[in-house]
């Protein structure tokens, strides 16, 4: 039971006027910008963005300057300024086959139409910290993490068998015995990249995409979650779940609960054009381009009565550059597909209740930070009852010792 608090309000409003004296910090340096959140910190604006369903850069930075740096908080924004805003209609869905590539790897091939291409990523740094960033004269890149002569491709440009170490990392690079073969010009003159698992379906090792059927997915955001839940539902769930709960299941699957220890596929981030079907017109209207980040993992199958051994699918797609919750998603939805594969549930990753029960952040943060809510009544119930137990155990006691 809850109690209504009354009074303190001079004290709430004392509290929030310390909140906006802490979030401003010391007033001799200057205020952090939205300009400056959304350029310099993009990772952490990506996730607030992802896990609040709101892919909005400027209000994600808001969320943040306003949560002081508090990432689930800033969620817990993002989602709740979601449900004020109107919704005009769904978009057709998104052609990652035609994303403009920023970063493009794979674990599976090393040569792949179109190449390796590294991007911005921490993967080949050394994760030690660079002082020159403390300083103003250290606000560029560094040059230890800095290619000495930028490439978009890994191992474009040498001759066979030729193999460069970068001198400054220290790491060998990719090796590429002939350069990529041209690739295909989209419609709108971007160069398509066909994705790995395209490349081995064509041979027949994968499972198929599945088909589409022309039956609307359930849209979490405006019904309630209920099981079971098909794969386009569990999806969505996973797609703005908390990103360090899907990173430990996926984690837990690849331990050997749930038996799953995926090749990468590939990994692609870039952009990809949104465009929204209007009736009138009888076609979709481009409305701009949002960065996102896909993963397909591609798994073992030993077969089944009615179908030949072959690669299975896990599949991972999130708002912005997040590597790690794209792969820990693809993770947890191969693990989530063990049913319908004919597989033994042997792990927590594979129960979809548990999993989708908890893997929201708002939602958890909700429930656990209202124990810190007035509970005086059921406080007080409890406070009796132990007293009462307390009375009654040593009345027992003063007759055990009566009787002997």
């Amino acid at each position: 039971m809850y109690v209504a608090v009354k009074g303190g309000e001079a004290a709430i409003r004392n509290a929030h006027a310390l909140l906006a004296k802490r979030r401003r910090g010391e007033e001799s340096v200057p205020e952090i910008g939205l300009d400056q959140i959304a350029g310099q910190l993009s990772l952490a604006v990506d996730r607030v963005m992802a896990e609040g369903s709101l892919y909005d850069r400027e209000l994600a930075a808001l969320a943040i300057k306003q949560a002081r740096g508090d990432l689930i908080e800033a969620i817990f924004l993002a989602r709740a300024f979601r449900t004020t805003l109107p919704r005009f209609g769904a978009s057709v869905p998104v052609d990652t086959g035609a994303m403009r590539i920023e970063r493009r790897i794979s674990a599976t091939f090393k040569d792949l139409p179109g190449g390796q291409v590294l991007g911005p990523t921490f993967d080949y740094t050394h994760r030690l910290m660079d002082e020159r960033l403390a300083t103003q004269a250290g606000d560029g890149a560094s040059d230890v993490d800095a290619p000495r002569q930028p490439s978009p491709r890994a191992g474009e440009g040498r001759g066979e068998g030729e193999e460069r170490r970068d001198s400054a990392a220290g790491l060998p690079e990719a090796v590429h015995p002939s350069p990529p073969a041209p690739l295909p010009q989209g419609e709108r003159g971007d160069t398509r990249m066909p994705r790995v698992t395209d490349l081995l379906g064509g041979e027949g090792l994968i499972e198929p995409s599945p088909a589409d059927d022309g039956t609307p997915p359930r849209d979490l955001t405006r019904e309630p979650l209920s099981f079971p839940a098909d794969r386009p539902l569990r999806l969505q769930a996973l797609a703005r779940g908390d990103e360090g709960f899907l990173l430990a299941l996926g984690y837990s699957t690849q331990r050997g609960y749930a038996r799953t220890h995926p090749f990468v596929g590939e990994i692609r981030f870039g952009t990809v054009e949104v465009s929204l079907p209007v009736e009138e017109l009888g076609f979709a209207v481009p409305l701009g381009d949002i960065a996102v980040t896909e993963c397909q993992s591609v798994n073992q199958f030993k077969g089944s009565a009615t179908e030949p051994p072959q690669f299975t699918r896990g599949y991972g797609l999130v708002f912005g550059q997040s590597e790690r919750k794209a792969m820990s998603m693809a993770l947890v939805d191969r693990a989530l597909r063990f049913q319908e594969l004919g597989e033994e549930k042997s792990a927590p990753a594979q129960d979809q209740e548990f999993v989708l029960s908890h893997c929201d952040n708002v939602q958890a943060t909700g429930f656990v930070e209202h124990l810190k809510l007035p509970h005086y009544v059921d406080f007080q119930a409890e406070l009796d009852l132990i007293r009462r137990m307390r009375a009654e155990a040593e009345i027992a006691d003063e007759m055990k010792e009566a009787a002997e």
